[in-house]
């Protein structure tokens, strides 16, 4: 008969083996989901929430963790930032995030996940707010306004973004007025904005 001492290695051996088949399990049953197209990533068709919870986390713990290293300016409470901030807002970002007054339009309705309404505020800090809007948001529609504005213009649109909720229509319509100058002027004015040959350099990262 064998002895205790002998059974307990056979005993490892049959747990690990027995690991070993759930793990292969795992990677066939989830090879074959994947490559016959069994997940529907159609934006009419809500993740499901599982998966939907597992997405939510993973972005909001990396936004977290990267806007750590993004010091807010100390002027961000400048009230000449508002104007240029409610010009680019009203560019860039009602299409899908609407604004006060301004009615659900086609794009925000085909969105998924949707685009948050940002005149009822969010609960993300002004670092997290900027790298966001800098760097965009993979599996969303966010995009990586970085690439064509730099630090100071979308520090410009944190600050409008974080006012806004205060706003009536009637401010919305006011503030965005009273901006000193177009989009076009403002992306003109930007540090190393078009040459003569017309190339830009990329926006400086953070």
């Amino acid at each position: 008969m064998a002895s205790q001492s002998e059974l307990r290695p056979r005993r490892h051996l049959s747990i690990a083996a027995l690991i070993l088949a759930i793990i292969l399990l795992f990677v066939v049953a989830a090879a074959i989901f994947i490559y016959t197209g069994g997940y529907n990533v159609g934006a009419d068709v809500p993740h499901t929430k599982l998966v939907f919870g597992i997405l939510e986390e993973v972005r909001d713990k990396s936004v977290e963790s990267h806007a750590r290293k993004v010091t807010a300016p100390s002027n961000l409470n400048d009230p000449k930032r508002i104007p240029a901030g409610a010009e680019l807002y009203n560019e860039m970002c009602t299409g899908c995030h609407l604004g006060p007054g301004i009615e659900r339009s086609e794009l925000s309705q085909g969105i998924y996940p949707s685009a948050p309404e940002l005149a009822s505020g969010d609960d993300l800090s002004p670092s997290e707010q900027f790298w966001v809007i800098k760097h965009g948001l993979k599996f969303t529609a966010m995009p990586a306004w970085g690439k064509t504005h730099d630090d100071e213009l979308i520090w410009d649109l944190v600050a409008f973004i974080r006012q806004m909720p205060k706003m009536s229509a009637a401010q919305y319509k006011a503030a965005v007025a009273s901006a000193p100058e177009g989009h076009e002027q403002m992306m003109e004015q930007m540090p190393g904005a078009k040459n003569e040959a017309g190339s830009k350099p990329p926006a400086p990262g953070n």
